[in-house]
């Protein structure tokens, strides 16, 4: 499946409703205890594009960009208002809101996480789809600039040092980032008379590994 690098109309996006999807596997052992796994490493995010509608051009706008996309065929970058920036909601991105690794000397190469803490637990979510010109990075408590230090690779979310940063040292980043995600669905269907009468036709979006 090819992936086009544009980005979902964000005044659609901004009234979308979803969020994380885990997959667990639970079994009811005789005794009544139950054993959980699950198969996924990482959650998959799920939206309802329709539910951003607001008006008759956005309808437009919503079709132009479906068949574009070929509907499930082509990936597009999405943008969760809810979780888009490596530190809070509201603050503008630092380069030290995330730990992404620590220098050995040798490794000059490192990939963009989001780490979610509560409690003693931690899990780090892999950042691949970086925006255009908002990652900062630092190494050891410095802040270094792109071009003069390192490169970003925005369709992979890789951060590659002109130099290996030395052994020990902290390697942090800040950054917003899209979803990388398609159309869960070939079909749209939009009624104008719903429509009006405030009835949104349901466009399923999904998260895809890129």
């Amino acid at each position: 499946m090819a992936f086009h690098d544009v980005r979902f109309p964000t005044n659609l996006s901004f009234g979308s409703v979803g969020g994380p999807e885990r997959r667990s596997e639970i079994v009811t052992l005789a005794n009544g205890y139950e054993e959980r796994n699950s198969p996924w490493a990482h959650s998959r995010r799920r939206y309802d594009a329709g539910m951003g509608l607001r008006s008759l051009d956005d309808v437009q706008a919503l079709l132009a960009f479906f068949e574009a996309r070929a509907g499930q065929l082509h990936g597009f970058r999405w943008k969760d208002w809810s979780d888009c920036k490596s530190g809070g909601a509201v603050a503008e991105p630092a380069f030290d809101d995330q730990t992404i690794g620590h220098g050995d000397g040798v490794q000059t190469r490192f990939q963009l996480i989001k780490a979610y803490v509560s409690g003693a637990t931690r899990y780090e979510r892999p950042i691949t789809k970086p925006v255009r010109d908002t990652v900062r990075a630092g190494v050891g408590g410095v802040e270094m600039f792109p071009g003069l230090g390192y490169t970003v690779d925005r369709h992979k979310g890789l951060i590659t040092f002109d130099t290996a940063p030395a052994s020990g040292a902290e390697i942090t980043a800040g950054y917003e980032f899209d979803v990388p995600v398609r159309f869960d669905t070939d079909r749209i269907a939009v009624s104008m008379a719903s429509f009006h009468a405030g009835d949104m036709p349901q466009v399923p979006v999904v998260e895809i590994r890129v």
